[in-house]
């Protein structure tokens, strides 16, 4: 028996740290490390010792015998066909088992007579939390955590599907590190607002932005702000329960069609979404609010719209399989233009485009009303490649076809074309990129300056990618430190606590947000959820004075 990587992969390689046979592929320091859409197990070297399994933070990893009872069997083959395809078998081939490991390498370290450095970290989701890990790890800093929002967490908390709760789990490996003895949390402050750049800079040797990308990316089109047209981030935040999104921003009501423009993850994750069973989502940390609205809602199709062919789907292989096993959901591919069925056709058992081959096939009528041929009670995620939309009318979406503009009738059009960098008060920003510009994550013209995540590459890989590129720029900092070019605080730790809280009445810290913690957990047992989310900044507010015991 040997193990697979299954759906949940983070691709955060911790797994790979403790593999006793070097099995596991990409590596870090494989060129094709956070290019592939997960890390594989290789079968011809797994030993079945299960110490990956015990190491996945998101419990990715499953043994291959297994794999059938939790409806995963292809990720055996999908495993198995990443080393058919060339990747490297690294099982030593004479010796012992056991492969032998390089010399240690301690890249990102400080000198054992270094005087502790002080440095901040705006932002509490995956790539702060990375920063912040690396930092408390390798080297004696103090950490200032910050947040604007009163809750830690960012896309962990407020980005992740609530039916994917194992991706979530990734979250319990960050929050260990809430409590460190060497950690200061501010929470609910903002960085530019409430304190500038400066002043953050003034009391810390280094500050290191991971403020993500909280902007969204436009279409371009005519109708795109008409009120049927929202953008993916705001959907997603809406069932997530993010404080700045209102329960009213989305609305369902009336709606038995739904176009999602894209198809990438946070585009199929919109979709499953909209057609999942509320019952199944009842056992989630579904925001309460979007519940009730998919409890009442009509929607009974959801149409994912794609300006190129199958071959080129944005989304990862494990996403678009977990499309295809929702209970009681078809999976249709629109059959409107030859070139899709013969992409198909073409694909490998190695392309995406070959997953779609078990879909049903049909040219959709969009004259029709969603479920017309097999009755109100059907639900079903349509695929329409080569179909970019021209135009957001009100009531429908015009899109281009093989034989011409088609209107497709939809209540509500949710634009999932990707993410954006929003500029960072005090630091230079690139419009093109949506980035801040920067040298191997040093901001550029600003000493003491630093990047990571999103804002720092743009908006793509996954939390575990956020685990490479903070190392890469924990390791600059460190550099900088040891070459003397960080400029020293003129300002003290209990300085900036003075500061911070003479400026905004209600920070939260680390007790509070264990306080959070409890509320939420103690709601959800009431429900039989894991959590109820606390969906306003007053609610967490006063659920983080609530202090009473420190979270088990």
């Amino acid at each position: 028996m040997t193990y697979a990587i299954t759906q949940t992969c983070c691709n955060d390689a911790t797994c790979v740290a403790v593999c006793p046979v070097n099995c596991i592929h990409p590596t870090p320091d494989e060129p094709d490390f956070g290019r592939t859409e997960m890390l594989y197990v290789d079968p011809a070297a797994c030993i079945d010792c299960g110490a990956c399994a015990d190491a996945c933070p998101v419990d990715a990893i499953l043994p291959a015998d297994a794999l059938a009872a939790a409806g995963q069997e292809r990720y055996a083959e999908i495993n198995a066909a990443f080393y058919e395809r060339g990747a490297p078998r690294t099982a030593p081939e004479d010796g012992p088992v056991f492969h032998a490991w390089g010399p240690p390498s301690f890249a990102r370290t400080l000198p054992a007579d270094f005087a502790p450095i002080r440095v901040a970290v705006v932002g509490t989701g995956p790539a702060g939390m990375y920063a912040t890990e690396d930092l408390l790890l390798h080297t004696g800093a103090e950490v200032t955590l910050i947040d604007r929002l009163p809750v830690a967490g960012g896309l962990v908390r407020y980005g992740v599907a609530p039916d994917h709760p194992a991706t979530k789990r990734i979250g319990d490996t960050f929050a260990r590190f809430h409590t460190h003895p060497r950690v200061r949390m501010y929470l609910g402050v903002d960085i530019g607002t409430d304190v500038t750049a400066e002043e953050l800079a003034t009391h810390h040797d280094a500050v290191v932005y991971a403020v993500g990308a909280a902007g969204d990316r436009r279409l371009g089109i005519p109708g795109e702000e008409l009120p049927g047209s929202v953008p993916a981030g705001s959907f997603v935040a809406w069932y997530n329960a993010h404080p700045e999104v209102a329960p009213d921003a989305v609305g369902l009501s009336g709606t038995a069609r739904v176009v999602v423009v894209g198809t990438g993850n946070v585009a199929l994750d919109a979709a499953r979404v909209l057609v999942a069973d509320p019952d199944a989502l009842a056992s989630t940390d579904i925001a309460d609010h979007a519940l009730a609205a998919l409890r009442d809602s009509a929607v009974r199709e959801v149409v994912l719209l794609a300006r190129r062919g199958p071959e080129d789907l944005a989304c990862t292989a494990s996403e678009l399989l977990a499309l295809g096993r929702l209970p009681g959901v078809r999976l249709v591919v629109d059959d409107h233009d030859p070139r899709i069925r013969a992409a198909i056709g073409a694909a490998s058992p190695a392309d995406k485009a070959a997953l779609l081959r078990d879909a049903e096939h049909e040219r959709v009528d969009w004259g029709a009303a969603p479920g017309a041929r097999a009755g109100a009670g059907e639900r079903r995620i349509v695929f329409r490649f080569h179909s970019a939309p021209e135009e957001i009318l009100d009531g429908a979406v015009r899109v281009t076809g093989a034989a011409g503009p088609v209107a497709v009738p939809a209540g509500l059009v949710v634009r999932a074309v990707g993410y954006r960098g929003v500029p960072v008060a005090g630091l230079p920003f690139d419009e093109a990129t949506g980035t801040v510009p920067h040298l191997g994550g040093r901001v550029e013209g600003m000493l003491g300056g630093y990047v990571v995540g999103w804002i720092k590459r743009g908006p793509s890989g996954g939390i575990g990618a956020n685990r490479t590129c903070a190392a890469e720029t924990v390791g600059s900092l460190l550099a900088d430190a040891v070459d003397g070019t960080l400029p020293a605080p003129r300002g003290t730790a209990r300085a900036f606590d003075r500061l911070v809280r003479g400026r905004v009445r209600h920070v939260v810290d680390a007790r509070g947000l264990a306080a959070i913690e409890r509320a939420e957990r103690s709601r959800g047992k009431e429900s039989g959820r894991p959590r109820v989310k606390l969906g306003t900044v007053p609610e967490l507010v006063a659920a983080a004075r609530a202090r009473r015991r420190p979270l088990r």
